[in-house]
């Protein structure tokens, strides 16, 4: 049988965590920005982008977010994690409904969970309501989010935030598949996420 060889998930983070400074200079300056610019796309200072650059700064979520979004990359890509092109994202615990492909990113027990989810085009709403709080970031493609009957058109960067006991229902709006990163908290959790504004300090 042929052997095959497991780098330790804490080591793999760790080697990837390494590799973001340059991976999001070599992303940025692809795409032929200033960090004056990212800042004003992302909300994130200047200051605190230089440091990621330069690896003095461990990257948190609602850092990470969006930075894939501004450069138009799936959050995996931005760390680094490999995957092969064409292949459904792994799943920590298996789970695959009406054709979403979900990856969990979260490794915790209780609390806040976070899925990257792959949504397939052509899927008819269906809303529902439940226990909780979700909150949700479109990285690739188009988005529609049904939120108590009103329909909300999402694109790349764009994020929502909702209270799950309304009927909601998101799916990917256009001819092909989107992805979304999506958080899910219950009852009494929610997401609170405070955007910097340009030149403001750690």
């Amino acid at each position: 049988m042929e052997s095959v060889s497991v780098i330790p998930q804490q080591r793999q983070m760790a080697l990837a965590l390494a590799e973001l400074g340059p991976r999001l200079r070599t992303l940025r300056r692809a795409a032929n920005l200033t960090l004056q610019q990212v800042a004003l796309l992302t909300g994130i200072g200047i200051s605190t982008l230089s440091r990621l650059e330069a690896g003095k700064r461990r990257p948190s979520l609602d850092l990470l977010v969006p930075l894939a979004a501004a450069f138009g990359t799936p959050l995996e890509d931005l760390l680094g994690v490999a995957q092969h092109a064409g292949e459904p994202p792994v799943v920590h615990s298996p789970q695959r409904r009406s054709g979403i492909a979900a990856q969990r990113l979260s490794h915790h027990v209780g609390g806040i969970q976070v899925y990257r989810l792959i949504l397939p085009p052509h899927q008819s709403p269906a809303p529902r309501r439940h226990d909780g709080y979700g909150w949700l970031c479109v990285l690739v493609g188009e988005v529609e989010l049904v939120l108590s009957g009103r329909n909300l058109a999402l694109g790349p960067g764009d994020a929502a935030e909702f209270d799950t006991h309304m009927p909601h229902w998101f799916g990917a709006a256009g001819e092909t598949p989107a992805e979304v990163l999506f958080l899910a908290g219950g009852p009494g959790e929610r997401v609170r996420l405070r955007v910097r504004t340009t030149g403001e300090s750690d």
